[in-house]
């Protein structure tokens, strides 16, 4: 009984501005572009006036996700 252990990353793939979208998403199992839809609902209704600083600190706290080099064997 193994549980794999879920990390939160920003995105380097699938980006738009700094991945953090596309991270919870990920993690969350959820379409990227709905999370990005409910961000911006959010900023712009004002719902949460903190949305904005939320964004800008996952930015900075959130690391990347590690890149993965794959090697082409024609060296």
């Amino acid at each position: 009984m193994t549980e794999e252990v879920r990390r939160l990353y920003r995105s380097r793939e699938d980006r738009m501005v700094a991945g953090v979208c596309a991270g919870l998403a990920e993690y969350t199992n959820l379409d990227p572009t709905m999370i990005r839809l409910l961000f911006v609902a959010v900023a712009v209704l004002g719902a949460a006036p903190g949305i904005v600083l939320a964004y800008l600190a996952m930015m900075v706290i959130v690391p990347e996700e590690a890149m993965i080099e794959v090697s082409s064997g024609s060296e």
